[in-house]
This record gives structure tokens, C-alpha cells and sequence, in this order.
């Protein structure tokens, strides 16, 4: 069974397991943090930081609970969760982006989290983008209507399947979004001094983390510090930790990040499955940072001023919303290309579709996650 027929498959199974055993938030979130705990060594103070983000605004609990999101998407859209499916991203807002430099010293931009990818109907990546927009807008870290801001993504994501794709590298045919993304670039002295703040390791190193750090170090056993790090949203609780080395007359820092299967898993009664991290950077039409690795549970990433996520809040409020939203729809397509047989199930399905499907299961989703977070307010302040 090909991935475009098997993964509609597989989610209209877990449809009829969730509508016998749907849960409230916090039934779910008890559900989902017992089955986290069974697969990393949680760091618990991370667990309640991310709960009390949770309780702050609509935005931050959307960001921190991908797993409740994955358990009622597919209810709330049946239509949509029968869509022909890609290796997905899985959790996608607009917050998933960021910047880094390719292995030329360019600096690109686009998705740089892929802790929850999983096969998925392509759908699941558009809603929740388009979601995530319709959630800033209301915090007013957006100003672009819902309206717009799904015909920028869906123009962006249709138009990228077309051509095949292309990388955002911040060159001349991306030069509208450069200026943009340097403003919101870390200031180096404080960055540095932020991030060396951090508590020292104080057990050993785990193999794979100093593996490949030895790997992707320049020189020759370089001698490094490591640190704990707190960072993120959706994953806090998961371990983080950070090899900083003097060299050359500067810093340099490598993060490693324990990484689970998805919590679509979970979401769909499963115990066991696959990390897709590694082969979503692998397939996926990209440019990609030489200092990204997947491997046995662990990612390894660059740590520095000009190779980090770009938050909505942060961005000068003078920018053309619309061209950002399209060129994250373009930068779904770049990732969903890389499933290559779906690619044209897609564009059938695509144009089957009425005109405003996007915004209305965009709105249906807003209101579906603000109920939940509500509840998880009241209880939580």
C-alpha cells in the first residue's frame, strides 16, 4: 500500500479508537506525559515551566500541546484527515521557523523543527499553519486577516508543488524577507552570555551526544564545556545539552536534544515507533545545515546568533505579512515534496477542494484549541 493511500488508512483507524476513548485536556495531557516519561528521562521542572506557558495564552498552549492537537484534528476534520498523506512535520506554526548557514556560509531560512514529524495527510501541516496564524492574529503578533494569510499559504504551498520546490536562501531572490531576518538576529555578547549562564553538566555525557560532537567539532579533540539548557515550547521536559568550545578567537556550541517518536503515536493508542528526523532532512527539498544530525534518539545542532528560531513576537512590526506566509506555504511544499509519490494525489485532491476550505477548518481549529486552553487557564491560575 503506497504512504498517500496507507497514511488516510491508518487515520481513519485511529478515528474510530478516538471516539470511544476521547479525553479532556487534562485526562490527555496525564495520558500523554505517562507515555513521554516511559521513553526519556523527563526533566520535570522543564514539564511544569511548560504548563504554566501553557496557561499564559491561546498561542503558547497551541505550541505546548501538539499531542492534544493530534488527537482531535483528525475528529474535528474527518474530510481533511482522509487526505492523501507525506512525511509530515507534524507540528507546524509559525513559529517553526528559523535561520541557519549552509555549508557555503549562506544563511537560509526555513522549517527547523522536526521533532514531530510522521506520516500524515498533508493536510495536517496546512491546518495547523493556517491555525497558528489565526491564533497570532488574535494576540495581535500578526496583522494579516485569516482570509489572507490562508491564501498566502495555500498560493505559496500550490505554487511550490508546481515548480518543484526551492530553498529560502536570503540571497537576491529572497532579499524582501533578509532584512527582516537580521533584525531579529541575537545581539553575540549577549547571546553568548545568556546561554553560558546555564548550570554545568554534572553526569557523564551520553555516547551519542559526544560522538558526534567530535564529528562536527573543528580541529582536532577540541576540549569543550557542557551545559544544561532549557529552550522551546512544545518540547520542554525533554533533556537539552550543550558542548561550548573557545576556538579560533570565538565560541562555538553544539546542542543536543533527546528526541521521542511522535506524539501522534500516542494519539493513536501506539507505544512504539520511528524517529523521522534524520530521513525528513534527508528527502525534503532543502539547503540544509551542516550541523544538524539525527541519530539514535539524539539531534545535535549549531547553537549561535544567526542560527536560531525566528519568533513572530520578535519581528520588526513594518514587514509584508502576506509575502512571509506565502514563503511558509512554499516551505511546507519543500518538506512534503520530499514524499514523492504523494506529490501528484496531492494536487488532484487540492483542486477537489471548495475555495475557503483552509479558512474554515483554520477557524473550526482556533476555537477547538481555545476551548481546551480556557479550561487549562482556569485550572492552572
Amino acid at each position: 500500500m503506497s504512504r498517500s493511500r496507507r497514511g488516510s488508512f491508518e487515520w481513519k483507524l485511529c478515528l474510530r479508537k478516538r471516539g470511544l476513548t476521547l479525553m479532556n485536556i487534562f485526562r490527555a495531557t496525564t495520558s500523554f506525559e505517562r507515555w513521554l516519561r516511559t521513553r526519556i528521562p523527563v526533566v520535570e521542572a522543564d514539564l511544569k515551566q511548560k504548563h504554566e506557558l501553557m496557561a499564559a495564552d491561546e498561542f503558547r498552549f497551541f505550541r505546548g500541546s501538539f499531542y492534544r492537537w493530534a488527537q482531535l484534528w483528525p475528529k474535528n476534520c474527518p474530510d481533511l484527515a482522509a487526505a492523501p498523506a507525506v512525511l509530515a512535520v507534524g507540528d507546524l506554526h509559525v513559529n517553526s521557523f528559523g535561520t541557519w548557514r549552509d555549508k557555503i556560509g549562506r544563511l537560509v531560512w526555513g522549517i527547523d523543527d522536526f521533532d514531530e514529524s510522521y506520516s500524515l495527510p498533508y493536510t495536517n501541516d496546512l491546518v495547523r499553519l493556517a491555525t497558528s496564524a489565526r491564533l497570532a492574529h488574535s494576540l495581535d503578533h500578526l496583522q494579516i486577516t485569516i482570509k489572507d494569510a490562508c491564501d498566502a499559504i495555500l498560493e505559496g504551498y500550490t505554487d511550490s508543488l508546481k515548480a518543484g520546490g526551492t530553498p529560502l536562501v536570503l540571497e537576491d531572490k529572497n532579499a524582501w524577507f533578509t532584512s527582516i531576518a537580521l533584525s531579529r538576529l541575537d545581539d553575540p555578547p549577549s547571546f553568548w552570555k545568556k546561554l553560558e549562564s546555564n548550570a554545568a553538566l554534572r553526569h557523564p555525557v551520553p555516547a551519542t551526544p559526544k560522538k558526534l560532537w567530535k564529528e562536527l567539532f573543528p580541529g582536532h579533540n577540541l576540549r569543550y564545556r557542557v551545559i544544561k539548557r532549557t529552550a522551546g515550547t512544545g518540547s520542554l521536559g525533554h533533556p537539552r545539552i550543550v558542548a561550548i568550545a573557545d576556538w579560533e578567537g570565538g565560541k562555538i556550541a553544539l546542542e543536543a536534544k533527546l528526541l521521542t517518536p511522535s506524539a501522534c503515536i500516542w494519539a493513536g493508542g501506539g507505544n512504539t515507533g520511528a524517529i523521522h528526523y534524520q530521513q525528513i532532512l534527508r528527502d525534503a527539498v532543502r539547503c540544509r545545515d551542516p550541523y544538524v544530525r539525527a541519530s539514535d534518539s539524539w539531534r545535535i545542532s549549531r547553537l549561535a546568533p544567526d542560527s536560531s528560531p525566528v519568533d513572530i513576537e520578535t519581528l520588526p512590526k513594518k514587514r509584508d505579512e502576506d509575502h512571509m506566509l506565502n514563503a511558509m506555504g512554499w516551505e511546507a511544499a519543500n518538506v512534503h515534496l520530499g514524499s514523492k509519490r504523494s506529490v501528484r494525489f496531492i494536487q488532484g485532491d487540492l483542486r477537489k477542494r471548495r475555495r475557503n476550505w483552509l479558512r474554515s477548518a483554520a477557524e473550526e481549529m482556533a476555537q477547538v484549541v481555545s476551548k481546551d486552553w480556557k479550561k487549562w487557564r482556569a485550572q492552572k491560575m
